[in-house]
């Protein structure tokens, strides 16, 4: 699949290590989840996968909860999904994720700091092209192999399983989500290291050292953003 996902979440995971943002942001997505249907998992399957991804990154119980309560109150914030796209030094791309009950605020923001950073706005539809959307799931404690046969018994088609230091990855389109937590929920298994649904590049670019340096300002610019849920990207950052 060209990069580690074990390792991007280690990085991800260590930069907010500190920091309230990760846990504002999901209180906001969840909240989101939850007003577009039923407040329960069981029959939102769009908050069963927020509420996955939650897990994985120890998002405090009480911020789950708080958000939930809201969405089954009163809360009537209205936040409207957007995304956009753009270009970083040397062929590089990306995708920007929000979530806002700002518009024009947003797209200032994500705006100022493609500009500032040395990156460019595209329009809609020219980088997205080039990522196909997909299910991540990772699990520890079994074999690749093991994997394989437990999806065979689930009959769930993946596109790919890879092992990845101490964990298997399943790639999965992203319909086949919650077969794959299901199959692998059949085996016993309950924790996942990443349960995440993406935009994975069709093909990865390597920057260098100078170029490099300058991108992950940008990714960090944009990730440090209020209304930013998920930035994507084509680059492969060296070890």
């Amino acid at each position: 699949m060209g990069r580690k996902w074990n390792n991007i979440k280690e990085k991800k995971a260590s930069k907010d290590a500190n920091t309230s943002r990760v846990y504002a942001k999901f209180g906001v997505e969840i909240y989101v989840a939850a007003k577009k249907g039923e407040p329960d998992p069981e029959s939102n399957r769009a908050l069963k996968v927020v509420l996955e991804r939650a897990k994985t990154y120890n998002v405090p119980k009480a911020i789950i909860d708080r958000a939930l309560e809201k969405a089954k109150g009163s809360g009537d914030e209205k936040y409207e999904e957007l995304r956009y796209e753009g270009f970083g030094p040397n062929g590089s791309m990306l995708i920007v994720d929000a979530l806002t009950n700002n518009v024009n605020r947003t797209a200032s923001a994500v705006r100022a700091a493609f500009n500032k950073n040395n990156g460019n706005m595209g329009v809609s539809g020219s980088v997205s092209y080039m990522f196909d959307p997909t299910a991540v799931i990772g699990i520890e404690g079994k074999t690749s192999d093991e994997v394989i046969e437990l999806l065979l018994e689930g009959d769930v088609d993946v596109r790919d399983v890879l092992e990845e230091d101490d964990a298997v990855i399943v790639y999965a389109e992203p319909d086949q989500f919650h077969a794959v937590q299901e199959a692998f929920k059949e085996a016993g298994v309950t924790e996942f290291t990443v349960a995440e649904l993406t935009m994975l590049p069709q093909n990865y670019v390597t920057l260098p050292e100078e170029s490099q340096a300058q991108f992950e300002k940008l990714i960090d610019a944009l990730e440090d953003l209020e209304d930013v849920q998920q930035v994507y990207h084509n680059v492969e950052f060296e070890d």
